[in-house]
């Protein structure tokens, strides 16, 4: 990049690929907090065990993805489960048997997990 003009032409691309980013409102995200504080409390197997399971069950309303932080060090490895109007719930200290255990319950089945939950009346 060697001049203004040439980084404006850049922006101008790729502000007309954001679209392709957007995710379609029917979907149901389902993100793990991958902050330095997540990944060492172990949030990347547990990304890459939902992100493998998603593909390999072919759930075509399902987007896995990841985040910064989430604020809640001490309950890391974190996964919310946004689903189109339902109020998010978050999972806390997940490993990856628990991960497919919240994809199977609750993303599949539609059944919260409660024991994984992150409750604001009791410490876990």
């Amino acid at each position: 990049m060697k001049s203004l003009e040439e980084l404006r032409a850049i922006r101008e691309k790729m502000q007309g690929n954001i679209g392709f980013r957007s995710e379609n409102s029917n979907d149901t995200r389902v993100v793990v907090g991958m902050a330095t504080c997540g990944i060492a409390s172990g949030a990347r197997p547990v990304l890459t065990t939902l992100s493998d399971e998603v593909q390999k069950r072919q759930l075509e309303h399902v987007k896995v993805s990841q985040t910064g932080c989430i604020g809640l060090c001490q309950y890391e490895p974190i996964v919310e489960i946004y689903e189109p109007g339902k109020e998010k719930v978050t999972y806390v200290k997940v490993n990856p048997e628990k991960a497919l255990d919240i994809l199977e319950q609750h993303v599949i089945r539609g059944q919260v997990v409660d024991q994984y939950m992150l409750h604001t009346d009791e410490n876990i």
